[in-house]
């Protein structure tokens, strides 16, 4: 099982995500860090367990109010051996390509902000990209056409609970198992509610490939130790 440690970046600092709530979102206030600055807090995070991937939402990208782009350089240059996966509202071919070309990292396409499935669809079989079927409770938020059209869905896809961020609510187990019997062929990862450590060795029991984490990091309740130990399975 991989574990995915989260940043949620917003006018260039990373803020605590809390349940979607985009709007109430503040700075990360954590003892993994003397601020709450992009590179700090990635470096407090690599101080539990040497991770090799990390996941990175511009929510001001996802917004349309903006984006981070010049933090993300400095992500890539400060961590070169760390791979990225990025949320960054790309909706459209030339801005893939174009956010591809520039070797930010791995291009994970939300299902909030996509239109259709063709940018999916012209995508999939690239290894850089990753799906993220996104929930705001029981609800899919997206067009229908990216969860009917399975066959358009890359090697990788995150089961994306926003309202489940940040609440300590453990993850969606039945949507994730869904999830997995559409394509169980593909490498699915929890997103949203993850505790502690039980709650991952019983992912892993479900058959998810990993977990993307971070209050769970900040507070303490998974180590190093244990990371390494599903890592290892």
């Amino acid at each position: 099982m991989e574990i995915i440690p989260v940043l949620d970046l917003k006018e260039r600092v990373v803020v605590h995500a809390r349940m979607g709530q985009r709007d109430k979102y503040r700075p990360i206030q954590t003892p993994l860090s003397p601020t709450s600055k992009p590179i700090d807090v990635a470096r407090g995070l690599l101080s539990i367990y040497p991770f090799t991937t990390i996941y990175v939402a511009d929510l001001d990208a996802i917004a349309r109010s903006g984006d981070n782009n010049e933090t993300l350089i400095e992500l890539r240059d400060e961590f070169p051996d760390i791979t990225f996966w990025v949320d960054s509202g790309v909706t459209d071919w030339p801005s893939a390509q174009g956010w591809l070309d520039a070797d930010l990292g791995h291009l994970v396409l939300g299902s909030e902000t996509q239109q259709d499935v063709a940018l999916l669809r012209g995508l999939s079989t690239d290894d850089r990209i990753i799906l993220s079927l996104d929930y705001r409770g029981d609800a899919f938020v997206g067009p229908q056409a990216l969860l009917s059209d399975v066959d358009a869905w890359p090697s990788r896809i995150i089961a994306m609970t926003l309202a489940r961020v940040g609440s300590a609510m453990g993850p969606d187990w039945n949507r994730l198992a869904a999830i997995k019997s559409c394509r169980p062929d593909k490498l699915v990862f929890a997103a949203g509610g993850v505790r502690d450590v039980d709650d991952l060795v019983a992912l892993a029991r479900l058959g998810v490939a990993g977990a993307l984490v971070a209050s769970c990091l900040h507070n303490g309740k998974l180590a190093g130790a244990q990371i390494a130990r599903l890592q290892a399975t």
